[in-house]
């Protein structure tokens, strides 16, 4: 017997006859649960022991399934893994905490009901999962790779739990009345709605539909951020720039702030009454106007929000690109700047791709912007978040205006496969490749110093004014110097058992902190192995699955939040109002830039990487972690990096999953700005923009950076660089 197959034996075993089945009440970690019984208690008792003592039989055929693939596991793995997986399914979402709900009444004790699965259950099911996948390697699945079967079978699985079955289960609402009566043909109705759709504003001053704001925005943001990052990226890593490191620092800054703060910022310094407009309406005698509220502020917002994105994702790309390649270019006589627009800007098609595909998701998604600078431009997250907690409460509508959203989300998808197409764009290979990295052409380096340089001057005076505001009494009233904001949310002071957390932010700062330290390596190494499956892999509906993982991220926050409560607030995964669905909601609303991100890189490693390792006997696993995941550092620092600066930003998911216990910063901030205190709210911003640029330098230093046996390019402009 394989030692991996013995693993989710004992595993199963271990799940079914001695782990509570059933959550506890007070968690897992605490020891209560032993003391009260375990065994003999009803709440904590074993699968085993709540068939046998506790009037649950039908938890007693899993330990068939499992016995069954102990005793026969050459021949039974696939009906064992897939019986025990079919059977807990069943089980689990046929009977719930009021009795039987599809399941024949007759047919269960009198009184069968349960509550949400716990950590025996979570054991017994990954045993089942490891179990089938097991047995389909051994029927050829994977050509035979127990590995790939196995993280093909764990994607899929938590793909189909965690994303499609929430987003399924409130999509549905499209097809359902008010009375909750199915009523297909209203799909179509609330389709054609003039609101979502209407063309008025070609004809007149009327606007448009939100569909077509939102399609026009999404378009403008995912060209305007990759056009961006592909400066930002190509200045760091193919110039003589003096300040990279500052550069580097400044591009992750937008993606490191809380939501509301940049839109805030921008209304001060662009508004009315705000210190640019004001000045241009004195030196130029131009009245000032509202124009930063509509298309253009909510632009010029996601704009500084989305481009670290593009960013992450492009300079690993643009750093993957081959000197040789370069230099071989050159030997036929092409000067710099051909060489640059036919041989390099070619190569980076992979990562222009996914930068443009989730900058256009992004900006769809996005819910904070368009809330502070939408005005009368409506988009349909907006729209969606209204339609879900506004007067006139219409899940219906919410849920067609997200089925609109990801048929956008498709379309793109879409055309970036057809624009990528079948192109080879391997360029590194396990040959030498010591060249050193083409300097921008004197155009292409004067054009893109042109874009960086302002941007990065608007980026300073925003955040500037951000600070600013947190050192004010009131930030546009009173600008008399203090630190009691500081001192109101961080406050520490001693008392008779030592320091005492005073400040009112400390429980929400520890809380966001820690449930995005834990999200943070689940959602990249998700990404990643999702990544790899889909570059290196072949199965099937291969694309429909990789759609799929991007469901989460074309959603809104609030429609996933909303989707997460519908979903997990039942057996058998009652989840909400703990820690534990939060880390699931930042987990796989996150994962897809691990996934983009991983899929630009690899595309530029070749195969034959991969084969070399296996010809020497080497496996799957130790493949991927000794061969590609130190080539994939620029993916998995981009994955840790997004990971966790959105799980403690994010606001629209959390707004729905918070509990008391589980208060975030963001919703924290959130209260603050409502209450017109934001001397208080951009202080808490400040400190959270430091503790994750504290905690992203760290992810720097632990991951490393990626060493592809290049010589480092000159300081200065080289020959290559300077030749026209």
């Amino acid at each position: 017997m394989r030692r991996g197959l013995l693993l989710w034996l004992i595993v199963g075993w271990v799940g079914w006859a001695v782990l509570p089945w059933y959550a506890l009440e007070d968690g897992f970690l605490d020891p209560g649960w032993i003391e009260d019984g375990w065994i003999l208690d009803r709440d904590a008792a074993p699968a085993l022991f709540q068939g046998l003592w506790h009037h649950k039989p039908w938890l007693l055929p899993l330990g068939a399934f499992l016995l069954l693939a102990t005793l026969l596991p050459r021949r039974a793995l696939v009906l064992a893994g897939a019986g025990g997986l079919f059977w807990m399914g069943l089980q689990g979402f046929g009977i719930d905490h009021r009795g039987p709900t599809f399941l024949p009444v007759g047919l269960l004790p009198e009184g069968a009901r349960q509550f949400g699965m716990g950590w025996g259950a979570v054991a017994t099911a990954a045993a089942f999962l490891f179990i089938l996948t097991e047995g389909l390697a051994r029927r050829g699945l994977a050509r035979g790779d127990s590995f790939v079967a196995g993280a093909i079978g764990l994607v899929v699985a938590v793909v189909a739990l965690f994303i499609f079955f929430p987003v399924v289960n409130i999509l549905t609402s499209a097809f359902v009345d008010a009375d909750g009566h199915a009523a297909p043909l209203l799909l179509l109705t609330r389709l054609a709605d003039d609101k979502t759709w209407g063309l008025g504003c070609i004809a007149g001053n009327v606007s448009c539909g939100v569909a077509w704001n939102t399609l026009l925005l999404a378009v403008l943001v995912g060209a305007g951020t990759t056009v961006l990052g592909l400066a930002f990226a190509l200045v760091v890593t193919r110039t003589g720039f003096p300040a990279k490191r500052a550069l580097r620092v400044l591009t992750v800054l937008p993606i490191i702030t809380p939501p509301f703060v940049v839109g805030l910022a921008i209304i001060l310094l662009f508004g009315r009454s705000g210190t640019v407009t004001q000045w241009v309406a004195a030196a130029f005698g131009i009245e000032a106007g509202r124009w930063i509220y509509g298309l253009p502020g909510i632009w010029l917002a996601q704009m500084l929000a989305f481009t670290p994105i593009a960013f992450l994702v492009l300079i690993g790309v643009v750093e993957g690109v081959s000197p040789s390649l370069e230099e071989a270019a050159q030997t036929l006589r092409a000067d710099a700047k051909k060489t640059f627009w036919t041989v390099s800007l070619p190569l980076m098609r992979p990562g222009l791709a996914n930068a443009f595909l989730l900058g256009f998701i992004e900006s769809m998604a996005d819910f904070g912007n368009p809330l502070v600078l939408g005005g009368n431009y409506d988009v349909l997250s907006t729209e969606i978040f209204f339609a879900v907690v506004g007067a006139q409460h219409d899940q219906g509508r919410a849920a067609v205006l997200a089925i609109v959203l990801l048929a956008f989300t498709l379309m793109a998808f879409w055309a970036q496969q057809q624009w990528l197409g079948r192109r080879a764009y391997t360029t590194v290979t396990g040959k030498g490749d010591s060249g050193i990295p083409l300097q921008l052409p004197r155009g292409a380096s004067i054009l893109c110093h042109a874009v960086v340089l302002p941007w990065a001057v608007l980026t300073v005076v925003i955040y500037l004014m951000i600070l600013m505001g947190s050192l004010v009494v009131s930030w546009g009233r009173d600008y008399t110097p203090t630190f009691r904001h500081y001192v109101h949310a961080f406050g520490v002071t001693t008392g008779d058992h030592g320091l005492v957390w005073s400040g009112t932010a400390w429980n929400s700062f520890f809380t966001t902190f820690q449930i995005s330290a834990v999200s943070a390596v689940p959602t990249a190494a998700i990404g990643l192995l999702t990544a790899w499956l889909l570059a290196r892999q072949d199965f099937r509906f291969k694309r429909m699955f990789e759609f799929g993982t991007m469901l989460s991220f074309a959603i809104p926050g609030t429609v996933i939040g909303v989707a997460y409560i519908l979903a997990f607030n039942v057996p058998p995964l009652e989840l909400t109002g703990t820690g534990i669905i939060l880390v699931i909601a930042f987990v796989f609303r996150n994962m897809p830039v691990g996934v983009r991100a991983g899929i630009a890189s690899l595309s530029q490693l070749d195969r034959s990487l991969d084969e070399a390792s296996l010809t020497l006997r080497a496996g799957s696993f130790t493949t991927v972690r000794r061969v590609l995941l130190p080539l994939l550092r620029p993916a998995l620092l981009a994955a840790l990096v997004y990971s966790f600066v959105r799980a403690m930003t994010a606001i629209s998911a959390v707004i729905f999953l918070v509990s008391a216990q589980y208060e975030m910063a963001t919703s924290y901030i959130l209260g603050r700005v409502e209450n017109g205190d934001y001397g208080l709210a951009i202080a808490y911003c400040t400190v959270l923009i430091l503790v994750m640029l504290v905690t992203i330098a760290l992810f720097q230093w632990l991951v490393g950076e990626r060493r592809l046996g290049r010589r480092a390019a000159a300081p200065a402009l080289s020959p290559v660089g300077a030749a026209t």
